[in-house]
């Protein structure tokens, strides 16, 4: 049986300043291009069955300079939809709600129309994608890999693992990294995680 892999998209400008970015749609840096194709001899000399990407330009355009050919487009591997956070920093946000914590807060609603996500709503989705993974991982001709966002894999780390969407917490993930979920005696382990070249 192949492995899960995991490419979080390259640094963009917003990921460099800390901003919460799940809709806006933002290019790479140059760095994050470099960064992108820095992962191209991690991913060398694997046999993928299925590659998937978040339909975003910065999750695309790293799948691409990393050498993943014949990803598909997945819309549920789209970043946490932050709402009313959209654009704005977890600095910003603790000054007027110093409590809050995005792994159980979710996010308020914001302007035209988007609503924000909850970590179940999360959740959700990293579980429909986490089938699709299963079916392609069952005719066991090659790994899996997604390339997505920082919030939204670490939710699939969790509940790959048999954990609550909050506990994604536990999962640091920075740019341009390539995690391995494997199995050991038929339950899901994390292989290796935050790998860069």
């Amino acid at each position: 049986m192949g492995d899960l892999l995991l490419v979080r998209h390259g640094e963009t400008e917003w990921s460099l300043s800390g901003q919460h970015t799940s809709f806006t749609d933002l290019p790479l840096t140059g760095h994050g291009e470099e960064q992108a194709k820095s992962l191209a001899p991690l991913l060398c000399g694997r046999t993928l069955s299925l590659a998937l990407t978040s339909p975003l330009h910065r999750a695309t355009r790293t799948a691409e300079l990393a050498g993943i050919t014949g990803a598909l487009p997945e819309p549920d591997l789209h970043e946490w939809n932050y709402g009313g956070y959209e654009g704005v920093t977890s600095d910003e946000i603790h000054r007027t709600r110093p409590a809050w914590d995005l792994w159980t807060d979710g996010v308020p609603p914001g302007p035209d129309g988007r609503p924000g996500e909850s970590p179940e709503e999360i959740g959700r989705r990293a579980d429909r994608v986490l089938a699709r993974v299963d079916t392609a991982l069952a005719r066991d001709d090659g790994d899996v890999v997604l390339v997505a966002h920082s919030h939204f894999l670490r939710v699939l780390t969790a509940r790959r693992l048999g954990l609550p969407p909050a506990e994604g917490r536990l999962f640091q993930l920075a740019t341009a990294t390539l995690s391995r979920l494997s199995t050991e005696h038929g339950r899901p382990v994390i292989a290796e995680w935050n790998v860069r070249a």
